[in-house]
């Protein structure tokens, strides 16, 4: 049972890790625009070694040159910031409660500590893939089609990780309760 939620609480402290990281970064997407190198996250963009904010005016100026209606990306970007902001609160939710079930409180007796983590790490995972979704359709069907030399890159790479680790944390905590679970089943009475 222990290890089991050793390897849990492992993926999920690495896997909370990654979703900030990749949160935060400006790597989620590289493109070249008027031949210049130029990446954005979710929260900047950066073109000609400047970073500008994603609700700037330069981006409207951008974009419209383009001919992309500017008015559905703030939705999209909030939506996945909004998802990956929820998904690394919700895993350090679990982390806190997947510490606590290491410990053994009578006052926690009828609330099992590893059930709830591992709930915890799936709801995680719940909101890492929908905010991973939101952002790779409106970038696959808006922006990639718009930009000729674009790619995902290493910020978005770290989501998808994040998610795998999130959901391993949450199949480990589940198999710890299940193992709990069976041996009070077999236990004397």
């Amino acid at each position: 049972m222990y290890s089991f939620m050793g390897g849990g609480l492992f993926c999920a402290i690495v896997g909370n890790i990654l979703l900030v990281v990749s949160a935060v970064t400006d790597y989620w997407m590289q493109y070249r625009l008027s031949g210049n190198y130029a990446h954005q996250g979710l929260w900047r963009y950066c073109m000609a070694n400047k970073c500008y904010m994603q609700t700037d005016s330069i981006g409207e100026d951008i974009y419209s040159t383009m001919r992309i209606t500017v008015s559905c990306f703030p939705a999209y970007w909030n939506a996945t910031r909004a998802f990956m902001i929820l998904s690394a609160m919700s895993c350090f939710a679990g982390i806190i409660t997947g510490i606590m079930s290491f410990a053994h409180f009578s006052a926690f007796e009828r609330f099992n500590r590893s059930y709830a983590a591992g709930i915890m790490f799936f709801i995680s995972t719940f909101f890492v893939l929908l905010g991973m979704a939101i952002y790779t359709g409106v970038t696959i069907h808006f922006l990639g089609r718009r930009f000729g030399d674009w790619r995902f890159s290493w910020s978005y790479i770290l989501g998808w990780v994040a998610m795998l680790m999130t959901f391993f944390a949450g199949i480990f905590y589940i198999c710890a309760y299940r193992e709990c679970e069976c041996r009070r089943g077999n236990g004397p009475r």
